[in-house]
């Protein structure tokens, strides 16, 4: 008989399998001209307000009315001292967005204050973040069998997980740092932990509601009151310091009154709309997945109510969270699955049932543009696209080369981002025909090459004039007769071949006035 496989190797596959799975459905939201920014949620609603930066640069856009709160946060990290006017008509509340600032200013901090990289670096944090949390939690748990794998997969695949991935959002930031203190915490270090919460707040200001977990002492004692008092003092100090730059510089907050409501009011407000939605919505899916959800955490404020753990740091955490979600208010629990989930997101370091919301938050791929390029590039601060237009045939390929005859005229659409005049792009290419003949290339009718090709390759250079709107039409043309490419009834005329194009393109600073 074979030995059997040791069973923390089976949990150890099980591990890389869930990684694995995960990286996978990230790569399908992945573009080449628009990376991640799909998980934004930009709508083509807010093209007469969204940020200059969105419109000179690859944002994917849906044709939809909805948005989403990422959108708000990827456009406050251009301007993370908010000091630009034009956040104001384009983030809803900036006020109130603006207290979430860690992650935006991360953005902006880890781009170098580029802007063709800031929204690309922001869609991506919360992959990272994920990635983190995943070790975080392989040693927290800890993660020795099968149970500890599912709790582990449960937390990381749950509705509020995915949902922070899938849409940009701050809670899954907010979730680690919150581990990460109660876990310094735990070993003694109760500087780390307040400056890990502290972190937590300027992430998501709910996070302070953690602060029970970081309690040392007596719950009795006057002397560790003060002492707790100080260190939840020192958490909110940042917070609150940013609070005030904010009432200096945007105004006053405006934190929505439908956020909170009369204890448990909300709740039944949510369990009645989920009943309901299960019989009258027509994705069934997202019905039973946030019937699902709801009652994940359901039982999962029951479980910490029922079995009350005062020395348990992690109990306290999730008795200060229940208490929270039993005062929430419509805003915070209406929608499939609803930002409650997001909210509660420390509630779910126990059991969860949103496994099924977080997968079915990532079942649906936009379309992306720009299926037809046959050419992508992208450098530090712009990008490329080559389409073939009107008078090419089908692209024919061998092991080393890719090219498409024309019959007498080709067109090529250039698209490029920045949508700036001071951009730089040059054409490279390879060209040949059958027979000797004069081919010439026309920017917006205007020619800008000419040359004699034959049999023989011939290399050329363009440098292609800026477009309007960053698209630029170039046409390749001859005017002597094309050649049949061989003596049978349905030989293609043929007038010239295009190989192997390559595109560079990079933005040029405009001048000074």
């Amino acid at each position: 008989m074979k030995p059997a496989i040791p069973r923390r190797h089976l949990v150890r596959a099980g591990a890389v399998a869930g990684v694995v799975l995960f990286l996978w459905l990230m790569l399908r939201f992945w573009h080449p001209i628009y990376g991640f920014t799909a998980f934004l949620q930009l709508n083509s609603g807010q093209d007469a307000v969204k940020i200059a930066a969105f419109r000179e640069y690859p944002v994917f856009v849906y044709d939809t009315p909805d948005s989403y709160d990422g959108l708000q946060y990827a456009q406050i990290a251009y301007h993370p001292l908010l000091e630009a006017d034009e956040l104001r008509p384009a983030v809803d509340n900036l006020a109130y967005r603006a207290q979430r600032i860690l992650l935006p200013a991360l953005a902006w901090l880890l781009a170098a204050g580029q802007p063709a990289w800031i929204v690309h670096v922001y869609s991506v944090l919360n992959i990272v973040f994920w990635l983190a949390l995943a070790a975080l939690l392989w040693r927290m748990l800890p993660v020795n069998d099968a149970r500890g794998l599912v709790a582990w997969a449960g937390i990381l695949f749950s509705a509020e997980v995915l949902g922070s991935v899938r849409f940009a959002l701050i809670d899954l930031p907010a979730l680690i740092l919150v581990a990460t203190a109660l876990w310094a915490a735990e070993r003694a270090r109760p500087r780390a932990a307040v400056g890990w919460l502290a972190a937590a707040a300027l992430t998501r200001e709910t996070s302070l509601v953690a602060w029970p977990g970081l309690w040392t002492g007596s719950w009795k004692s006057p002397a560790a009151l003060g002492r707790n008092l100080r260190r939840l003092l020192l958490a909110a100090a940042p917070l609150i310091a940013w609070l005030i730059y904010i009432r200096w510089r945007v105004g006053p907050l405006n934190q929505g009154v439908r956020n909170f409501a009369w204890p448990v009011i909300g709740f039944l407000e949510k369990w009645h709309e989920c009943l309901t939605a299960v019989s009258r919505l027509t994705d069934h899916q997202l019905a039973w997945s946030t019937v699902f959800a709801t009652a994940g955490l359901t039982f999962q404020a029951a479980f910490i109510l029922a079995r009350p753990r005062t020395a348990d740091p992690w109990w306290r955490v999730g008795a200060a969270y229940v208490l929270m979600m039993l005062c929430l208010g419509t805003a915070v629990w209406e929608g499939f699955p609803g930002a409650v989930t997001r909210v509660l997101l420390p509630l779910n370091l126990a059991c969860n049932l949103t496994v099924f919301s977080g997968l079915l938050a990532l079942r649906d791929v936009p379309t992306f543009p720009y299926a037809d390029a046959i050419l992508v590039t992208r450098n530090w601060d712009a990008v490329g696209v080559v389409q073939l237009g009107d008078g090419w045939y089908d692209r024919e390929r061998d092991a080393h080369d890719q090219w498409n005859w024309a019959e007498s005229h080709g067109r090529l659409v250039i698209t490029t981002w920045p949508r700036l005049p001071a951009i730089e792009a040059r054409l490279t290419f390879r060209m040949r025909s059958l027979v000797p003949r004069t081919v010439r290339a026309l920017a917006d009718g205007r020619e800008i090459w000419r040359a004699t090709i034959g049999k023989q390759y011939r290399t050329v250079e363009l440098q292609v004039p800026a477009g309007k709107n960053g698209r630029m039409e170039l046409d390749f043309v001859t005017d002597t007769l094309a050649v049949a490419e061989a003596d049978r009834p349905d030989a293609r005329p043929l007038g010239f071949a295009l190989y192997d194009p390559a595109i560079s393109v990079s933005a040029r600073a405009p001048p000074l006035p």
